[in-house]
Protein backbone atom coordinates (compact mmCIF):
# COMPACT_ATOMS: atom_id res chain seq x y z
CA UNK A 1 0.00 0.00 0.00
CA UNK A 2 1.15 3.94 -1.18
CA UNK A 3 1.78 6.13 1.45
CA UNK A 4 0.28 9.95 1.57
CA UNK A 5 2.35 11.98 4.22
CA UNK A 6 0.12 15.51 4.83
CA UNK A 7 2.94 18.27 5.59
CA UNK A 8 1.44 20.88 7.58
CA UNK A 9 3.07 23.93 8.96
CA UNK A 10 2.22 25.67 11.92
CA UNK A 11 2.57 29.13 13.48
CA UNK A 12 0.25 30.06 16.37
CA UNK A 13 -2.40 28.03 15.32
CA UNK A 14 -3.50 26.89 18.30
CA UNK A 15 -7.55 27.59 17.09
CA UNK A 16 -6.60 26.23 14.15
CA UNK A 17 -5.56 22.63 14.58
CA UNK A 18 -8.58 21.47 16.54
CA UNK A 19 -10.48 21.80 13.55
CA UNK A 20 -7.92 21.29 10.69
CA UNK A 21 -7.27 17.21 11.63
CA UNK A 22 -10.64 16.03 11.83
CA UNK A 23 -11.88 17.53 8.90
CA UNK A 24 -9.16 15.80 6.52
CA UNK A 25 -9.76 12.50 8.29
CA UNK A 26 -12.63 13.23 6.53
CA UNK A 27 -11.84 13.72 3.45
CA UNK A 28 -8.53 10.63 3.70
CA UNK A 29 -11.16 8.25 5.14
CA UNK A 30 -12.34 7.71 1.93
CA UNK A 31 -9.04 7.26 0.30
CA UNK A 32 -8.78 3.80 1.40
CA UNK A 33 -6.32 2.51 -0.92
CA UNK A 34 -3.22 4.90 0.61
CA UNK A 35 -1.50 4.85 3.98
CA UNK A 36 -1.42 8.35 5.92
CA UNK A 37 0.70 9.88 8.05
CA UNK A 38 0.79 13.53 9.17
CA UNK A 39 3.82 15.99 9.86
CA UNK A 40 2.97 18.88 11.86
CA UNK A 41 5.78 21.50 12.07
CA UNK A 42 5.38 23.78 15.21
CA UNK A 43 7.57 26.87 14.02
CA UNK A 44 8.43 28.26 17.55
CA UNK A 45 4.64 28.95 17.91
CA UNK A 46 4.14 31.42 21.41
CA UNK A 47 0.55 30.46 21.99
CA UNK A 48 -0.33 26.33 22.69
CA UNK A 49 -0.57 24.91 19.36
CA UNK A 50 2.53 22.95 20.27
CA UNK A 51 -0.10 21.50 23.04
CA UNK A 52 -2.46 20.68 20.86
CA UNK A 53 -0.19 19.03 18.45
CA UNK A 54 0.27 16.44 21.45
CA UNK A 55 -3.06 16.13 22.09
CA UNK A 56 -2.86 14.64 18.26
CA UNK A 57 -0.23 12.58 18.45
CA UNK A 58 -1.32 10.93 21.83
CA UNK A 59 -4.60 10.34 20.04
CA UNK A 60 -2.97 8.74 16.91
CA UNK A 61 1.01 8.06 17.79
CA UNK A 62 1.09 5.52 14.39
CA UNK A 63 0.03 8.29 11.96
CA UNK A 64 0.40 11.38 13.61
CA UNK A 65 3.54 12.59 13.92
CA UNK A 66 5.32 16.59 14.95
CA UNK A 67 8.50 18.40 14.52
CA UNK A 68 9.05 21.36 16.97
CA UNK A 69 11.56 24.43 16.11
CA UNK A 70 13.60 25.85 19.37
CA UNK A 71 12.44 29.20 18.29
CA UNK A 72 10.50 30.74 15.14
CA UNK A 73 12.63 30.41 11.69
CA UNK A 74 9.78 30.86 9.13
CA UNK A 75 7.27 29.27 7.36
CA UNK A 76 9.75 28.29 4.36
CA UNK A 77 12.18 26.72 6.87
CA UNK A 78 8.91 24.97 8.36
CA UNK A 79 8.15 23.33 5.25
CA UNK A 80 11.16 22.31 4.55
CA UNK A 81 11.56 20.51 7.98
CA UNK A 82 8.20 18.74 7.01
CA UNK A 83 9.22 17.67 3.37
CA UNK A 84 12.34 16.34 5.36
CA UNK A 85 10.79 14.11 7.61
CA UNK A 86 7.74 12.98 5.59
CA UNK A 87 8.28 9.45 4.08
CA UNK A 88 5.45 8.93 1.99
CA UNK A 89 5.21 7.64 -2.14
CA UNK A 90 3.30 11.42 -2.31
CA UNK A 91 3.77 14.20 0.16
CA UNK A 92 0.92 17.12 0.39
CA UNK A 93 1.74 20.38 2.07
CA UNK A 94 -1.50 22.17 3.71
CA UNK A 95 -2.13 24.88 5.92
CA UNK A 96 -3.20 24.48 9.13
CA UNK A 97 -6.12 27.43 8.99
CA UNK A 98 -8.27 25.22 6.22
CA UNK A 99 -7.61 27.77 3.83
CA UNK A 100 -6.49 25.14 1.19
CA UNK A 101 -9.33 23.22 1.02
CA UNK A 102 -9.34 19.12 1.74
CA UNK A 103 -12.17 18.47 -0.22
CA UNK A 104 -9.18 18.50 -3.02
CA UNK A 105 -7.02 15.65 -1.79
CA UNK A 106 -8.73 12.93 -3.44
CA UNK A 107 -8.78 14.66 -6.77
CA UNK A 108 -4.88 15.60 -6.26
CA UNK A 109 -4.41 11.91 -6.04
CA UNK A 110 -6.56 10.76 -9.00
CA UNK A 111 -4.36 13.08 -11.31
CA UNK A 112 -1.18 11.85 -9.60
CA UNK A 113 -1.98 8.02 -10.78
CA UNK A 114 -2.53 8.66 -14.46
CA UNK A 115 1.12 9.15 -14.87
CA UNK A 116 0.73 12.78 -16.59
CA UNK A 117 1.48 14.44 -13.76
CA UNK A 118 4.28 15.03 -11.25
CA UNK A 119 2.88 17.37 -8.81
CA UNK A 120 -1.25 18.83 -8.58
CA UNK A 121 -0.96 22.29 -7.38
CA UNK A 122 -3.71 25.15 -6.43
CA UNK A 123 -4.05 28.56 -7.05
CA UNK A 124 -6.51 30.76 -6.11
CA UNK A 125 -8.75 32.41 -8.60
CA UNK A 126 -9.89 35.49 -6.60
CA UNK A 127 -8.82 36.98 -3.45
CA UNK A 128 -12.16 37.63 -1.69
CA UNK A 129 -11.92 38.54 1.73
CA UNK A 130 -8.77 40.07 1.05
CA UNK A 131 -7.70 44.10 1.46
CA UNK A 132 -7.88 45.71 -2.14
CA UNK A 133 -4.63 47.07 -1.23
CA UNK A 134 -2.65 43.83 -0.50
CA UNK A 135 -4.46 41.77 -3.38
CA UNK A 136 -2.93 44.66 -5.63
CA UNK A 137 0.32 44.44 -4.27
CA UNK A 138 0.22 40.57 -4.93
CA UNK A 139 -1.32 40.83 -8.30
CA UNK A 140 1.37 43.20 -9.12
CA UNK A 141 4.42 41.18 -7.76
CA UNK A 142 3.83 38.25 -9.66
CA UNK A 143 3.66 40.47 -13.25
CA UNK A 144 6.48 41.99 -12.01
CA UNK A 145 8.45 38.69 -11.35
CA UNK A 146 7.55 36.72 -14.31
CA UNK A 147 8.73 40.02 -16.37
CA UNK A 148 12.14 39.51 -14.60
CA UNK A 149 12.68 36.12 -13.99
CA UNK A 150 12.92 33.02 -15.99
CA UNK A 151 11.45 30.87 -13.75
CA UNK A 152 7.81 31.38 -14.19
CA UNK A 153 5.79 31.73 -10.93
CA UNK A 154 1.86 30.84 -11.21
CA UNK A 155 -0.44 34.06 -10.33
CA UNK A 156 -1.68 33.19 -7.24
CA UNK A 157 -0.04 29.66 -6.80
CA UNK A 158 -0.80 28.46 -3.39
CA UNK A 159 1.83 26.27 -1.36
CA UNK A 160 -1.03 23.34 -1.22
CA UNK A 161 0.23 20.81 -3.62
CA UNK A 162 0.45 16.87 -3.84
CA UNK A 163 3.82 15.48 -5.37
CA UNK A 164 5.58 12.44 -5.78
CA UNK A 165 8.81 10.96 -4.22
CA UNK A 166 10.57 11.97 -7.04
CA UNK A 167 9.38 15.72 -7.19
CA UNK A 168 9.88 15.75 -3.28
CA UNK A 169 13.54 15.03 -3.62
CA UNK A 170 14.73 17.12 -6.08
CA UNK A 171 12.88 19.45 -3.47
CA UNK A 172 15.13 18.73 -0.98
CA UNK A 173 18.34 18.85 -2.79
CA UNK A 174 18.34 22.70 -3.11
CA UNK A 175 19.90 23.34 0.25
CA UNK A 176 19.54 27.31 -0.20
CA UNK A 177 19.23 28.89 3.46
CA UNK A 178 17.30 31.58 1.93
CA UNK A 179 14.09 29.59 0.41
CA UNK A 180 11.14 30.86 -1.15
CA UNK A 181 9.28 27.90 -2.29
CA UNK A 182 6.86 29.06 -4.96
CA UNK A 183 10.01 30.01 -7.08
CA UNK A 184 11.65 26.46 -5.99
CA UNK A 185 8.74 24.11 -6.97
CA UNK A 186 8.48 25.89 -10.65
CA UNK A 187 12.34 25.95 -10.72
CA UNK A 188 12.75 21.75 -10.29
CA UNK A 189 10.47 21.38 -13.07
CA UNK A 190 8.23 18.16 -13.21
CA UNK A 191 4.74 18.35 -15.04
CA UNK A 192 2.57 20.18 -12.56
CA UNK A 193 -1.11 20.65 -13.33
CA UNK A 194 -2.64 23.80 -11.56
CA UNK A 195 -6.65 23.46 -9.70
CA UNK A 196 -8.29 26.97 -9.54
CA UNK A 197 -10.57 27.59 -6.62
CA UNK A 198 -12.01 30.67 -4.86
CA UNK A 199 -10.30 32.01 -1.70
CA UNK A 200 -11.51 30.59 1.18
CA UNK A 201 -11.56 32.54 5.16
CA UNK A 202 -9.31 31.05 7.53
CA UNK A 203 -11.46 28.55 10.17
CA UNK A 204 -9.82 30.37 13.44
CA UNK A 205 -7.33 32.24 14.63
CA UNK A 206 -5.50 35.13 12.91
CA UNK A 207 -3.41 35.55 9.68
CA UNK A 208 0.07 36.04 10.63
CA UNK A 209 1.28 37.78 7.05
CA UNK A 210 1.23 41.43 7.77
CA UNK A 211 1.38 43.97 4.38
CA UNK A 212 5.22 44.42 5.53
CA UNK A 213 5.88 40.58 5.61
CA UNK A 214 4.70 40.48 2.53
CA UNK A 215 6.48 42.32 0.97
CA UNK A 216 10.03 41.35 2.39
CA UNK A 217 8.66 37.79 1.06
CA UNK A 218 8.03 39.38 -2.60
CA UNK A 219 11.82 41.13 -2.47
CA UNK A 220 13.31 37.61 -1.59
CA UNK A 221 11.43 35.65 -4.10
CA UNK A 222 12.61 38.50 -6.34
CA UNK A 223 16.52 38.07 -4.98
CA UNK A 224 16.36 34.50 -5.18
CA UNK A 225 15.19 33.90 -8.97
CA UNK A 226 16.32 37.38 -10.36
CA UNK A 227 19.43 39.31 -11.02
CA UNK A 228 17.27 41.78 -12.15
CA UNK A 229 18.34 44.33 -9.54
CA UNK A 230 21.43 44.25 -10.12
CA UNK A 231 21.50 44.88 -13.79
CA UNK A 232 19.47 48.01 -12.44
CA UNK A 233 22.28 49.29 -11.00
CA UNK A 234 24.69 48.89 -13.80
CA UNK A 235 22.03 50.57 -16.00
CA UNK A 236 21.18 53.48 -13.83
CA UNK A 237 25.32 53.58 -12.96
CA UNK A 238 25.81 53.94 -16.67
CA UNK A 239 23.22 56.41 -17.49
CA UNK A 240 24.28 58.71 -14.46
CA UNK A 241 27.83 58.70 -15.91
CA UNK A 242 26.48 58.97 -19.19
CA UNK A 243 24.47 62.15 -18.17
CA UNK A 244 27.50 63.55 -16.15
CA UNK A 245 29.52 63.31 -19.58
CA UNK A 246 27.73 65.31 -21.54
CA UNK A 247 27.39 67.83 -18.74
CA UNK A 248 30.44 67.80 -18.39
CA UNK A 249 31.33 68.43 -22.45
CA UNK A 250 28.49 70.94 -22.09
CA UNK A 251 29.93 72.97 -19.32
CA UNK A 252 33.61 73.02 -21.12
CA UNK A 253 31.98 74.16 -24.61
CA UNK A 254 30.28 76.79 -23.11
CA UNK A 255 33.10 78.06 -21.31
CA UNK A 256 35.51 78.47 -24.38
CA UNK A 257 32.11 79.97 -26.66
CA UNK A 258 30.79 82.49 -23.88
CA UNK A 259 33.87 82.92 -21.31
CA UNK A 260 31.97 85.69 -19.93
CA UNK A 261 28.45 83.69 -18.63
CA UNK A 262 28.99 83.47 -14.87
CA UNK A 263 28.67 79.83 -13.36
CA UNK A 264 24.71 80.11 -11.29
CA UNK A 265 22.73 77.76 -10.27
CA UNK A 266 23.74 75.95 -6.92
CA UNK A 267 19.94 74.60 -5.98
CA UNK A 268 20.10 73.00 -8.75
CA UNK A 269 23.49 71.53 -8.49
CA UNK A 270 22.58 70.65 -4.93
CA UNK A 271 19.44 69.00 -5.80
CA UNK A 272 21.87 66.94 -8.73
CA UNK A 273 24.26 65.97 -6.13
CA UNK A 274 21.55 64.51 -3.73
CA UNK A 275 20.15 62.62 -6.53
CA UNK A 276 23.20 60.83 -7.58
CA UNK A 277 24.09 60.22 -4.07
CA UNK A 278 20.56 58.70 -3.59
CA UNK A 279 21.30 56.28 -6.85
CA UNK A 280 24.89 55.07 -5.42
CA UNK A 281 23.35 54.30 -2.36
CA UNK A 282 20.12 52.42 -3.75
CA UNK A 283 22.86 50.39 -5.91
CA UNK A 284 24.47 49.53 -2.84
CA UNK A 285 21.84 48.51 -1.09
CA UNK A 286 20.65 46.28 -3.88
CA UNK A 287 23.93 44.94 -4.11
CA UNK A 288 24.40 44.79 -0.38
CA UNK A 289 21.26 42.61 -0.12
CA UNK A 290 22.43 39.88 -3.02
CA UNK A 291 25.79 39.76 -0.61
CA UNK A 292 24.07 39.55 2.67
CA UNK A 293 22.53 35.93 0.91
CA UNK A 294 25.80 34.90 0.12
CA UNK A 295 27.34 36.04 3.60
CA UNK A 296 24.12 33.70 5.05
CA UNK A 297 24.36 30.97 2.97
CA UNK A 298 28.55 30.50 3.79
CA UNK A 299 28.42 30.51 7.37
CA UNK A 300 26.49 27.63 6.73
CA UNK A 301 24.31 27.51 9.47
CA UNK A 302 21.05 25.04 9.69
CA UNK A 303 17.84 26.20 8.34
CA UNK A 304 16.19 24.79 11.73
CA UNK A 305 17.05 23.33 15.05
CA UNK A 306 14.48 21.04 16.72
CA UNK A 307 13.66 20.93 19.87
CA UNK A 308 11.33 18.01 19.81
CA UNK A 309 10.42 15.11 17.54
CA UNK A 310 7.81 12.59 18.12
Amino acid sequence: MKKLSIVVPCYNEQAAVPYFYPAVEKVVAEMKDLAIEYWFVNDGSSDQTLVELRKLHDQDPERVHYVSFSRNFGKEAALYAGLQAATGDYVVVMDADLQDPPEFLPKMYALLQTGEWDAIGTRRTDRKGEAKFKSFLSDMFYKFINKISKTEIVPGARDFRMMTRQMVDAVLSLKEYSRFSKGIFSWVGFRTKYLGYHNVERVAGETHWSTWKLFKYAFDGISDFSQAPLDLTVWLGGLSFLGALIGLIYVFIRHLVHPELAIVGWSSLVCIILLIGGLQLLCLGLIGRYIGKIFTQVKERPIYIIQEKK
